[in-house]
């Protein structure tokens, strides 16, 4: 019996490489990542504190990272390298032949994990369509967690999300808001600046001192939450696909500065977000530039 498991373990593992590899040109044709993300970029997220979880069995589509081992697997947790398939048909092998095997060990952060020791025990479970797999699990406590489907590029800017969060405190002094994620990193910065321009007009306004946790309430109230309930009664953010209500909430900030500048008056947020689904929607653009072309032709 160990012979014969022994050749179908070597083959399984065989499979699986050649399978890691045709994942790769799919992905590369595609120009979509293929990686696991390393552990590292979870210090992106500004962790407050661990504890240990237990032993406990875990969903193991929620496998997405890797401490030390991210660039021996690809994202769906196949062997990329030859040198690592002898561990792999070693454990596909111990598992035909019905041994236990220790749990593997992560780290939780939010609902997704990364794997501290095991990656082939994962990959192999993985491999052959098991659902959950034990760990001995520790968790992370993040203000902003990570999704299953994130890049490291998500993280670097739910990283941000998070400085911004401890930098306004607008988790505890609004419950419940409104997601702020942009799809580009670098943005924060730009919000930062909105509420401290907030804070210096509104006490020009009150004529005393406002404070900062007052003046990020107003902003968040008056000019962030507006454009977004705005933006979703006119459902502006369909004709941007891709985009977020974070994306929208700046080009119609600049859009109206633009606007006001141009008129003399401050058109307000609900006609700059109008205004600029209007001219600047990916729809939009594709109609003027079908009558730039029509013109072109002398239709």
């Amino acid at each position: 019996m160990s012979q014969t498991t022994r050749q179908r373990a070597k083959l399984d593992a065989e499979r699986a490489r050649s399978k890691a590899f045709w994942h790769q040109v799919l992905h590369n044709l595609r120009g979509m990542p293929n990686e696991l993300i390393p552990f590292s970029a979870v210090k992106q997220l500004h962790p407050k504190s661990e504890r240990y979880g237990g032993i406990k069995p875990i969903p193991i589509q929620k496998i997405v990272g890797s401490v030390d081992r991210y660039r021996d697997f690809d994202h769906f947790f196949l062997p990329r390298f030859q040198h690592t398939l002898d561990r792999w048909a070693g454990i596909r092998q111990a598992g035909l032949e019905g041994k236990e095997l220790p749990p593997i060990q992560v780290y939780k952060v939010g609902e997704v994990f990364f794997v501290k020791d095991g990656h082939h025990r994962v990959s192999v479970a993985r491999n052959a369509g098991q659902k959950f797999i034990d760990a001995e699990v520790i968790e992370l406590n993040v203000i902003v967690p990570p999704d299953s489907n994130d890049t490291v590029k998500d993280l670097i800017i739910k990283g941000e999300y998070a400085g911004f969060l401890e930098e306004t405190g607008l988790d505890r002094l609004r419950p419940g808001h409104y997601e702020i994620l942009f799809t580009v990193p670098g943005r924060y910065d730009i919000l930062l600046e909105h509420i401290r321009t907030r804070q210096y007009y509104l006490g020009l306004n009150l004529e005393r001192e406002v404070s900062w946790p007052e003046a990020v309430e107003s902003w968040y109230d008056r000019l962030y939450k507006r454009v977004v309930d705005e933006s979703r009664e006119h459902r502006i953010l369909e004709r941007f696909p891709g985009r977020t209500e974070a994306d929208l909430y700046l080009w119609i900030m600049d859009h109206r500065y633009y606007l006001t500048q141009k008129f003399g008056v401050d058109v307000g947020s609900e006609q700059a977000a109008r205004d600029f689904a209007e001219h600047f929607s990916p729809f939009a653009l594709k109609r003027v530039w079908q009558r730039v072309v029509q013109r072109w032709r002398g239709e």
